[in-house]
């Protein structure tokens, strides 16, 4: 209820149209106190894990997750024996194994994890993602056949396939056996043709890891399957399982499922991995990537991720799975490089599409509310990034996005982002139910469709009459929760590094966001193509450089820019910026407010 809301600070309204709440209540407030005087635990580290639902009694277990107390009973997931079973006997009698993938960094993490873990018994295996202007998301008959064609007696779906039906009753025709390993939501019946679905959000699977992604589906299955070879092969060598961590993390990170249960050691152990740089593919995009200090989820969601996915989004889908699965540095090199120069192409094309995009948005969005969902189209885009596109306008307008890029038969290819609270994903089968979409499927926070030009207007219709009360309710309790204060004499690389044992943050763990009280603006210097440089002074006189990414044309660029000399309040994350081999904190700017006077 209002009534008890914690205000931080008094603002109800900041430059972004938000009202600044204390993350912590007075309970949480004291589980933070018992967590710090318990367990010996830093104040603000114990401040940001009560604020996070971390209680007192998983304080250690929380700091140091382990994947043995962790790792829930891969058989709890439904077909999951009859999958590793399937696996098993293709490894026992060296079948030749097809792995049918996604092209984004989650179906070429788990298409990659599949090949590496049959390579170690010398299994041949074949891996095969889809183009995605041609062949479209998911298996497609045509493929399937190919495949079997080329002697695959077990095809592995791996992050798509729950959907596709008739494509595996096309593989199973054709004389082959099909395991799925998905976690997408399910839009339809089952494929009643697969040896076995193992997907965590079907509806018959009780195990509670529907969290997972793809490639943790995967993982679960290596290790039952594992487990059932050496049963059945007790002088075969064992797989490391634990070495693969490092493709687990990075889809894990890069597909935003929540960081929380077994996803959290995924990622803190699977982060070790990869450090290590045990796989050449990972230390190669390292490398183009320019990465000068220890790898965290940042580069892996933002540097390397990108990069993997600009194979399947203007170039070579299959370039992300050869690279993560090759152990040939040399390869791994040149596939790196290639990927970096494509990455190059995609932030240009994106830039000028999403120029023309925020164009059409913003006309609607002017003098008003405008519409609950924004949906722009175009016949000039490139389909492989209008997903990038959705992804900015949704952040721009605060509200769910669509983005579709038409060919010049009237067919359009979409993605939509949608905003915490809204589920996207069952919007978009209601449509497809409804005969306004050709396909479409998804989760809550993102969707893919297919949809005809005539149909695109009612297709924006149903979409504002299902959405429209649903949005604009959770717009307006839309509110950024604050973990607490700092100065700028208290931002200190200590305190970072303390932060960091809170961490890794992500969905469903979000980074601390702090506020810099009354601290004057120095400067707000334009850096980079949006970006603002501002250098803050604390009411004390210590100093701190501040950054404001992506705030070109925004309420809080010009904000910022405005109030240069001004006291403010600044809300933003503490992290370490490496520079020339130094280190530094820098903070990084998400909002802002006026002081009143």
């Amino acid at each position: 209820m209002t009534s008890e809301r914690r205000i931080f600070l008094g603002v109800r309204r900041s430059a972004t149209g938000l009202t600044w709440e204390h993350r912590l209540t007075e309970r949480d407030d004291r589980v933070a106190l018992a967590m710090a005087q318990g367990h010996g635990v830093p104040e603000i580290v114990a401040r940001v894990l009560a604020g996070r639902g971390v209680t007192a009694e998983e304080t250690e277990r929380f700091l140091d997750p382990t994947i043995r107390d962790l790792l829930p009973n891969p058989s709890s997931l439904t077909d999951m024996d009859k999958a590793a079973e399937r696996l098993a006997t293709a490894i026992q009698q060296r079948e030749r194994v097809a792995i049918f993938g996604d092209y984004d960094v989650d179906g070429a993490a788990s298409s990659a994890l599949m090949a590496l873990f049959l390579d170690h018994f010398g299994v041949r295996s074949e891996i095969y993602i889809p183009d995605r202007i041609f062949e479209g998301y998911g298996p497609n008959p045509e493929a399937m056949r190919e495949l079997v064609a080329r002697g695959a007696s077990l095809i592995v779906t791996v992050d798509c396939g729950t959907n596709s039906a008739p494509s595996i009753t096309a593989a199973r025709e054709a004389g082959a056996d099909v395991v799925v390993l998905d976690h997408h939501q399910v839009g339809g019946t089952l494929p009643e043709d697969a040896v076995a679905v193992v997907n965590p959000n079907r509806e018959d699977d009780l195990s509670g890891q529907g969290h997972l992604c793809a490639a943790g589906v995967v993982f679960l299955t290596l290790v039952r399957t594992a487990s059932i070879l050496r049963q059945r092969m007790p002088d075969a060598p064992r797989p490391d399982l634990l070495r693969y961590l490092d493709l687990v993390a990075l889809a894990t990170v890069c597909d935003v499922v929540k960081l929380t249960a077994v996803n959290r050691a995924f990622v803190v152990k699977g982060l070790q991995v990869v450090r290590q740089q045990a796989n050449p593919g990972i230390a190669a995009l390292a490398r183009v990537s320019r990465i000068g200090e220890p790898i965290n989820t940042f580069h892996l969601g933002f540097l390397i991720g990108p990069r993997i996915n600009a194979g399947g989004r203007i170039g070579d889908a299959a370039l992300g799975s050869r690279l993560l699965a090759t152990d040939d540095p040399v390869e791994a090199g040149k596939i790196a490089e290639t990927l970096d120069l494509l990455n190059q192409e995609r932030q240009a094309m994106e830039q000028a599409m999403l120029a023309q995009a925020r164009a059409e948005a913003d006309v609607e969005l002017a003098g008003g509310k405008g519409p609950a969902v924004i949906v722009t189209a175009s016949q000039d885009w490139h389909p492989g990034i209008v997903g990038l596109i959705a992804s900015r306008l949704k952040d721009h307008a605060r509200r769910p996005a669509f983005a579709i890029s038409f060919n010049a038969s009237g067919t359009g290819s979409g993605s939509g982002r949608s905003i915490p609270g809204f589920d996207l994903g069952r919007l978009v089968r209601e449509a497809v139910d409804m005969g306004l979409l050709v396909k479409g499927g998804g989760h809550a926070m993102a969707a893919g469709i297919t949809v005809e030009r005539q149909k695109l207007g009612e297709f924006r219709a149903f979409i504002e009459d299902r959405a429209s009360a649903d949005v604009f309710k959770l717009r307006e309790e839309e509110v950024l929760k604050i973990d607490g204060a700092l100065t700028a004499e208290g931002a200190t690389l200590a305190l970072v590094d303390s932060l960091e044992k809170a961490g890794p943050f992500g969905s469903g763990h979000p980074s601390p966001v702090f506020v810099l009280p009354r601290h004057r603006i120095l400067a707000a210097q334009p850096v980079g193509t949006g970006h603002l440089r501002v250098d803050l002074r604390s009411e004390l006189g210590g100093r701190i450089q501040a950054m404001a990414f992506r705030v070109g044309d925004t309420p809080l660029g010009d904000f910022l820019s405005r109030s240069s000399g001004r006291l403010v309040h600044i809300a933003g994350s503490l992290s370490a910026n490496h520079w020339n081999g130094n280190r530094s904190t820098q903070f990084r700017i998400s909002d802002a407010a006026a002081v009143e006077l």
